[in-house]
């Protein structure tokens, strides 16, 4: 009798040790994990981006080894390697006398297809497993809204928590309140100075060359001997830890705060291990709630359920959201935008203080927090009309927690209003004076925050008003911003002249500004 074999595939995005596949050793299952060129170069990727999923599958494949279990790991400069999951599996599975394929569900769109197509070809049996990581289902969203108009996150959020009993007594939430939004919008007081982030020394330099000695392009830059994101589990939980105790008490309140040469703030930064799937969301928001009912007296509620929402709800919101709406999703252009990033998103060589420091920063550490990402470089693109094809490479490949079923809908939905409104209810734009109300950045600029027109007028201002008179025919009937029309009517001719005019020049001018 022919003796059963497995070949079982781990993507660089499934590292959940704690995956049912793990929970015993089957000498007749062999994992497989790779790094290929269909992944590093579907997009322009941050060298830290690419170095961070290698390092940290190298970690987990190194774990489930030291766990017994077979695993081939086939490395990017293998000359073995035939840079394709299609024909590595194929080759693996020859050489192997492989009589069965197993794979996780991957998180993209653009994976799944590819793997349904692989095994509807294949001449033995396979299996498809879920990733046993998120509070929802793939359909969950979709099935949620059933024949209604809106996808309020509001409304999935709520339901998250009833369902998986997260800051509830009885069918009620903690406090009697659902949602602390409104408290979570401070500025950063001036000599305020943040908890200094956890960082790791990791030495990567074996991996940066072995990526230089490939024309694997890269963008941003990297400090190789000491490497500041977490590569395995147990960092991810140290980050986790120093998250909890150290910067919880004030996340909410400063979490859409922004300052020069602060990168971290209070913010978690684990996004990027638990989009990997070091960590799992549930830990993640157990951890924070023990926390908090440690620590009653030092941790206000706000705090706790603002991190609380970016987890059970805003993330499985987004990914619902993406399963729902893929692949016409990834298309979408609402406003008929056509225009290209201007040069300096990719050096960060501007003079407008608040762009060159998110950009700066984002080039640096491969991060920015979510208010430096939708109302620096998100609202600008917006206002410059570029085409959501362009700002969605850029995010994609700029960002380490950046994988699609997160990136895409974050992009075209919240920050770019690509969608229509599916997302968000309303274009997430802004004139200097929000950017002034949330950060430090423009006391220090070439430009001033309160002009509106001439040499040193701040861009967004006229950029703003640019805005909304062209898309006035999408927009004016969206109750969420009628006031700005109101305003904008009200406006003397001249003066509304003089703000086109000045838009009109800065974006023809736009990679001088």
């Amino acid at each position: 009798m022919e003796t059963k074999k497995t070949l079982r595939l781990i993507l660089g995005d499934q590292l959940n040790i704690n995956h049912s596949w793990f929970k015993t050793v089957d000498n007749t299952v062999t994992y497989v994990m790779m790094e290929i060129r269909t992944e590093t170069d579907y997009a322009h990727h941050h060298i830290q981006k690419v170095v961070g999923f290698f390092s940290a599958m190298r970690s987990f494949a190194t774990e489930l080894q030291s766990k017994k279990h077979k695993v081939i790991y086939i490395h990017l400069t293998y000359e073995s390697n035939l840079q394709s999951f299609e024909k590595n599996l194929d080759a693996l599975i020859t050489q192997g006398n492989f009589t069965q394929f197993e794979y996780q569900l991957p998180d993209e769109y653009r994976l799944d297809v590819l793997f349904k197509s692989y095994c509807a070809q294949l001449s033995i049996p396979h299996a498809v497993y879920d990733t046993e990581h998120f509070f929802s289902t793939r359909e969950e969203l979709g099935n949620f809204f059933e024949g209604k108009k809106m996808y309020l996150m509001e409304s999935f959020y709520r339901a998250m928590r009833k369902k998986h009993n997260v800051l509830m007594e009885g069918d009620k939430p903690t406090t009697g309140q659902w949602n602390y939004d409104e408290d979570n919008r401070k500025k950063l007081p001036v000599n305020h100075k943040p908890t200094p982030p956890l960082v790791f020394n990791n030495d990567v330099s074996h991996i940066v060359s072995e990526l230089s000695s490939t024309d694997v392009s890269t963008i941003g830059t990297i400090d190789a001997a000491n490497f500041v994101w977490p590569i395995n589990r147990e960092q991810s939980l140290a980050l986790l830890d120093f998250f909890v105790a150290e910067c919880l008490p004030l996340f909410g309140s400063y979490q859409d705060a922004m300052t020069p040469n602060e990168w971290s703030l209070y913010h978690s930064r684990i996004s990027f291990s638990m989009n990997v799937k070091m960590i799992s969301p549930k830990e993640v928001i157990d951890s924070a709630i023990q926390e908090w009912e440690n620590r009653k007296n030092e941790i206000e509620y706000n705090q706790l359920e603002g991190f609380v929402r970016q987890i059970i709800g805003w993330r499985e919101y987004m990914r619902g959201i993406y399963w729902l709406k893929m692949p016409e999703y990834a298309s979408s252009n609402f406003f008929n935008h056509t225009e290209k990033l201007p040069n300096w998103f990719w050096a960060g060589k501007t003079k407008m203080n608040c762009l060159k420091n998110a950009i700066s920063q984002s080039l640096d550490y491969a991060y920015a927090h979510h208010i430096q990402r939708l109302m620096i470089t998100g609202n600008f693109a917006l206002l410059a009309g570029v085409h959501p094809d362009e700002v969605d490479a850029w995010y994609l490949g700029i960002y380490i927690d950046a994988i699609e079923w997160v990136e895409i809908t974050n992009t075209r939905g919240m920050s770019q209003f690509a969608d229509g409104g599916i997302v968000g209810t309303k274009p997430y734009v802004s004139s200097a004076s929000y950017i002034d109300k949330m950060s430090h950045y423009c006391g220090s600029c070439f430009y001033k925050k309160t002009l509106k027109t001439g040499e040193k007028s701040c861009p967004f201002n006229s950029l703003y008003w640019n805005f909304y008179d062209k898309h006035e025919d999408k927009l004016a009937q969206n109750p969420r911003i009628g006031m700005m029309y109101n305003v904008w009517r009200k406006m003397k001719p001249e003066d509304k002249s003089a703000l086109l005019e000045q838009a009109d020049y800065y974006l023809k001018n736009i990679n001088e500004l």
